[in-house]
């Protein structure tokens, strides 16, 4: 341990960022060499930087833990509060809370008071936070940090060896996706999105039929099931376990006019069938996506529509330096989006393919007209409308 003058405070960026030779001492510039001139203030900004990365990195783990235990659910009904009265409301161990507690005041999500040694969950920190902020609870999107870092091995080993991480490798991804679809289109669907496709309500009251491509565990299929008893829907996706679970939640709801079907998308072979067709945030997930796309049209009646969901951003990189959430766009797509698309012998489009692609491939599979909506307040997607002519 190096001891620290009276008069001296400790720099924590001190030789982070700096050039290192092989023993691990800082490279002086002549090491460096003329050609490679550094400005050092650039490089304590950058590494400063990094630092804020790793300690958001860790509170985001942390942030997925508060979702999970209902941390956040819990303290956001109680006054300023001690660990122990948290941890008793929470119904968990004290000693763990006051740990978590303590990345949360250091990560200012968190209010201490040391007097008292209370904590407490600001209401505006809440709404962002807790269940019952419905699709602006960002501690749900939280846990796929943990969830995409059990993969990291795989994804190091597909970037030297090629192909992808199967999709059964990512535990609690449905799950996750589950919740997050009835967090978000429990909210939005049915006053938000539908009413983005002219007249499709009163269609849909009047009876229509419709299905869903990639389904999932069949959230948003259930919830359009069950606000238009008319119309009837069918479900597909891959998963047999989605599956299961989409049938058992529509007989739980007492649902009669939808069902779910295991159906790899490449082969639906239907013609002129659906009036309407959805995929919310799939296709860009699959392997074949083109092939998709055109089996979509071929499937739908003349004037049908299908409504694509997709995330929102450019084709081109440069446009998206100033996305929002650029950085979250590439990474779920290096580590789940494109190489779970490349284990199949996909494309791997990747979840930033763009509303340009998105528009090229959807006339070259026979849409004509294609419309881009958005809805208030979501950031993260766009929501094509195309219809067969």
């Amino acid at each position: 341990m190096h001891s620290v003058g009276m008069d001296q405070e400790p720099d924590p960026l001190a030789g982070v960022g700096k050039p290192r030779s092989e023993g691990g001492q800082p490279v002086s510039e002549e090491m460096v060499g003329s050609t490679q001139d550094i400005d050092e203030t650039k490089v304590e900004a950058f590494a400063e930087q990094m630092l804020g990365v790793l300690n958001d990195a860790m509170l985001a783990l942390m942030t997925s833990i508060g979702h999970q235990t209902g941390l956040f659910d819990t303290m956001a009904d109680l006054p300023p509060s001690t660990s122990e009265e948290i941890a008793s409301g929470a119904k968990l161990q004290e000693r763990y809370v006051r740990e978590w507690l303590g990345a949360m005041v250091v990560g200012g999500v968190v209010t201490y008071d040391p007097s008292g040694k209370t904590y407490r969950l600001p209401p505006e920190h809440a709404a962002c936070l807790t269940r019952a902020a419905g699709p602006d609870n960002l501690a749900n999107v939280a846990q796929l940090v943990a969830v995409l870092g059990n993969v990291e091995e795989g994804i190091v080993q597909s970037f030297r060896n090629g192909g992808g991480v199967p999709y059964s490798a990512y535990t609690r991804w449905q799950e996750l996706m589950a919740e997050d679809s009835a967090q978000v289109y429990g909210a939005t669907l049915v006053g938000g999105t539908l009413p983005l496709v002219p007249r499709l309500i009163e269609r849909l009251e009047g009876g229509i039929t419709g299905a869903d491509i990639g389904c999932g565990q069949g959230i948003a299929l259930n919830l359009m099931a069950e606000a238009f008893p008319n119309s009837s829907f069918v479900g597909y996706d891959l998963s047999e376990a989605g599956i299961a679970s989409a049938r058992k939640n529509a007989e739980l709801q007492g649902l009669d006019n939808v069902r779910f079907e295991v159906k790899d998308a490449t082969r639906l072979e239907e013609g002129d069938r659906y009036q309407l067709i959805t995929a919310f945030d799939v296709i860009h997930d699959l392997a074949h996506p083109a092939q998709v796309l055109k089996n979509i049209y071929q499937a739908l009646e003349p004037g049908g529509t299908f409504l694509m969901v997709d995330p929102a951003a450019s084709s081109h990189l440069h446009e998206n330096v100033e996305h929002p959430m650029g950085p979250f766009l590439y990474t779920v797509s290096t580590m789940h989006c494109m190489t779970v698309s490349l284990e199949q012998g996909g494309v791997g489009l990747g979840t930033a393919w763009g509303e340009q692609s998105a528009r090229r491939m959807l006339a070259e599979a026979g849409f004509s007209e294609v419309e881009v909506e958005h809805v208030e307040g979501d950031i993260f997607n766009n929501y094509f409308i195309a219809r067969k002519g």
